[in-house]
């Protein structure tokens, strides 16, 4: 049997939008209503961690009833066809409840929770929630499972091992101005074809590159029939 291709996919916030999923970057620096940096980042843990609890917490009963679109569902489809490794911006778990095997999460994970004492110390709660006082096993406040602004990425260095070897590589829902993650196509293979899925006119170029306007839902199948066609002629 012949060796899949590997299909190296890095989605951002417009994949999960189509679900109902909203970000901060939807409104002047506004989640949900919440100013983006008491929510989001190390600072705002260390001003108020129980308004970021709380955050959190909705969010997580927000996912709870959330569904895969016909984009999640469409990559996970072509791991019949592919070998296909998702680097995702996202924080959501909808990668994964649509059948996706291979999911790397840049920016952490809605569902998990871990010790802020012992980074390594990561705890699966679905979509419960954490409240101030809840301790993992040394005694330490458990807080969101999430990189925020004015932390490292530490995923990063997987996910351009991971872009390295691509086939193929395609950028969904994400307008290539969120660093690190915008760099990851600039370690793929110079060869590889590669591919941008956005509603909005996009001003990227790059050799290899095809553009196509439309949103996840509609751009993903239309990507995947192009690269059908591409390996078959």
């Amino acid at each position: 049997m012949p060796t899949k291709k590997k299909l190296v996919v890095l989605t951002g916030a417009g994949i999960s939008a189509e679900s109902g999923i909203r970000t901060f970057r939807d409104a002047d620096g506004l989640w949900e209503n919440y100013d983006v940096m008491k929510v989001a980042s190390i600072q705002g843990w260390y001003d108020d961690p129980k308004l970021v609890l709380q955050f959190y917490n909705e969010r997580r009963q927000q996912l709870s009833t959330a569904k895969p679109n016909a984009a999640h569902l469409a990559l996970a489809q072509a791991q019949e066809r592919y070998d296909v490794r998702v680097i995702t911006q996202n924080v959501d778990n909808l990668h994964e409840a649509a059948g996706s095997q291979q999911v790397l999460h840049l920016h952490g994970e809605l569902t998990k929770v871990r010790s802020t004492k012992n980074p390594a110390l990561i705890y699966d709660i679905g979509y419960r929630n954490v409240s101030w006082g809840d301790t993992c096993e040394l005694g330490s406040q458990l807080r969101p499972h999430i990189v925020w602004f004015g932390e490292a990425v530490p995923a990063m260095e997987d996910a351009v091992q991971i872009a390295h070897q691509a086939d193929i590589f395609a950028v969904v829902g994400t307008s290539m101005a969120v660093y690190p993650a915008a760099s990851l196509i600039y370690y793929v293979p110079p060869q590889c074809p590669k591919f941008l899925i956005d509603p909005n006119d996009v001003a990227v170029s790059l050799a290899g590159l095809t553009a196509i306007k439309a949103p996840a839902s509609t751009g993903v199948p239309q990507m995947l029939d192009m690269i059908e066609q591409y390996f078959n002629n």
